[in-house]
């Protein structure tokens, strides 16, 4: 686990920056690769026990074009403001949302685990619809030949069988 020890932060602002290695912040399930190396830097602020952190994260990951299926390389360079407090002891289940809890984050043990502050920050610059380029044509829906590197032979218009009694009125008519 990558973790910032805050029992380590003595002054009321300090300069972390570390270049950590793509494996250590990917997760089994993830949806996307990481490249290259992820660049954390930021500042800490610390007010008694609660922590700010203002900084950037910076890496290229790997994305599936959703057209086409091609990986791509994304590059990432995200921002964030989080406010981390101490989890209160016992604290589960279900409660209202305050306007501050948004960018509100809870550590415990002393560290802040930097990886999940990295994933998540790469989930955040990851798009919905991951387009290896706007004039992507994507795949032939009956052969499945790329598009984007050469054309096909087929058909693509499709007539749809539920609607040849409505196709044979019209020609009575």
């Amino acid at each position: 686990m990558l973790a910032l020890n805050l029992s380590r932060i003595r002054t009321a602002s300090e300069r972390f920056e570390r270049v950590l290695d793509a494996r250590a912040c990917e997760a089994a399930d993830d949806p996307f690769g990481i490249t290259a190396p992820v660049v954390l830097a930021f500042d800490v602020f610390k007010d008694k026990d609660r922590f700010r952190l203002i900084g950037t994260v910076e890496t290229t990951l790997e994305l599936t074009c959703s057209r086409c299926l091609e990986p791509y390389p994304w590059p990432v360079r995200g921002t964030f403001d989080l406010l981390y407090q101490p989890k209160a002891p016992g604290e589960q289940g279900e409660r209202e949302i305050g306007e501050g809890d948004f960018s509100a984050a809870f550590y415990e043990n002393e560290e802040i685990d930097l990886g999940q502050l990295v994933r998540e920050q790469v989930y955040l610059a990851v798009p919905m619809k991951p387009l290896c380029g706007e004039a992507c044509q994507g795949l032939c829906p009956v052969c499945g030949t790329n598009l984007n590197r050469g054309t096909c032979g087929c058909r693509r218009d499709w007539d749809d069988p539920r609607l040849a009694a409505l196709r044979a009125l019209k020609r009575e008519q």
